[in-house]
Formats: C-alpha cells, structure tokens, sequence
C-alpha cells in the first residue's frame, strides 16, 4: 500500500495547472475508463481564489459541477475529455459515482485507521481519495448505496451513528489534483495502479470502516 503518511502537507499538494488537469481527466477516462466531467474552477480577485461561480461563500470553491445536468454531461471518451477541457483548461475534474465505482466518505482520521486496518488484514484496496476538508472517500463496486446500511447494522451499529456516507448514483466526488480554494488539492491516500483496477465490494471494507467510524465517533 501507498505510504500514507502527511499526504496533507502542503509541500505535497500539486500545482492546479491547465495542462495537468486536462492530462489527468484524459488519463482517467483512457486508463480507467470513468467518466469524467469539468467543473468548476478557481479564479484570482484581488489576490484572493474565489470559485467561479462567484459565490462568495461556496462550499467547495473551484470543486463542484457547473451545470444542472452533468450527469448527461460526464463522458468516458477520452477525445471527448480532451475537447471540454480545452475548453476550460483549469476547471476541477469530476467523477459521478454510481457507475463505474460508488464512493464510501469518512472522516480522514476513521480513514487513516481503516487504511492500517486493512493492510493488516491484507485486504486488496481500490483508490482512495483525501480531500482538504478532511474527508477520505474509499472507490467499491457500483450498488454500495443499496447495501451499505444493511450491512453496518448487521455489525451491530445504528447506520445514523456513523459519518459513514456512501455515494452513489446522482452523485460525485473530486479527484485529484482538484483543488478546493485556498484549502489545497485533493490527493490520492491509495493510488490507482493496476493492481487494484478490480475494485473491492463494499461488502469487503465495511467492516473496518465502521469500527474506525465508531471509534472516531467516541472521540468526540
């Protein structure tokens, strides 16, 4: 497993260039075949990055869809990748969960405990994703969404009871190196390699997602 320590620091953050960005979301949509779709971007006003949207209190600045129909708008075609980001060569790169992969969200620090969990057990990660506003998202199979409640209370733990989220069809997350305002990019905590190409069931990590999900939720 990818070492996992500081992938906060902010010497590790990459730079959001156009060339990058549209490389990246090219490379997504050709060596993984996800779908991938532009959004939003950063701008520089009076020194400070601000979201396109102009918002000036957005949520997730330069890391969030522009359109109310992206789902119409994420491709897999990597020509097609190309093309939108031209268009826009700094805006965030997306991906819908749902199809090729859903997204299980935590809290970084369950995150970084189920990670060590994991490895000990010798269980085969997909990519893992750590964003700026503390969260990690851990790609499973598509249909996580459907089963993941059931199988946290087979476990013993009321679903409400974790900030355990699972991202499904209608949904997305950013992937690295998106940047989100002035917080930093989003990076990868497990790379995509293709060793983990086929990804895990849900089935396969919940379980220690959970109890690191339980034990963060005790801290508090």
């Amino acid at each position: 497993m990818e070492e996992t320590m500081g992938v906060t620091s902010a010497a590790q953050i990459p730079k959001q260039r156009g060339e990058a960005l549209q490389d990246t979301a090219v490379r997504y949509a050709e060596e993984r075949h996800w779908d991938v779709f532009p959004g939003a971007w950063l701008e520089s006003v009076e020194g400070t990055w601000r979201c396109s949207c102009g918002e000036a209190a957005c949520p997730a600045p330069g890391a969030h869809p522009v359109r109310d129909d992206w789902p119409t708008q994420a491709t897999g075609s990597a020509t097609v990748a190309r093309r939108m980001w031209a268009k826009q060569s700094n805006a965030s790169i997306l991906l819908p969960t749902g199809r090729t992969f859903d997204a299980i969200d935590v809290p970084e620090t369950a995150g970084f405990l189920a990670l060590a969990r994991m490895e000990r057990m010798e269980l085969t990660l997909g990519p893992v994703t750590c964003t700026p506003d503390r969260r990690m998202q851990f790609f499973v199979l598509p249909g996580a969404s459907a089963k993941v409640p059931d199988l946290v209370r087979k476990l013993g733990w009321p679903p409400a009871a974790l900030d355990l989220v699972t991202l499904g069809e209608g949904a997305y997350v950013a992937a690295p190196p998106t940047r989100f305002g002035a917080s930093g990019a989003v990076q990868w905590a497990n790379r995509p390699t293709p060793a983990n190409r086929w990804l895990p069931d849900a089935e396969e990590v919940i379980s220690p997602l959970s109890y690191a999900c339980g034990r963060d939720s005790r801290r508090k």
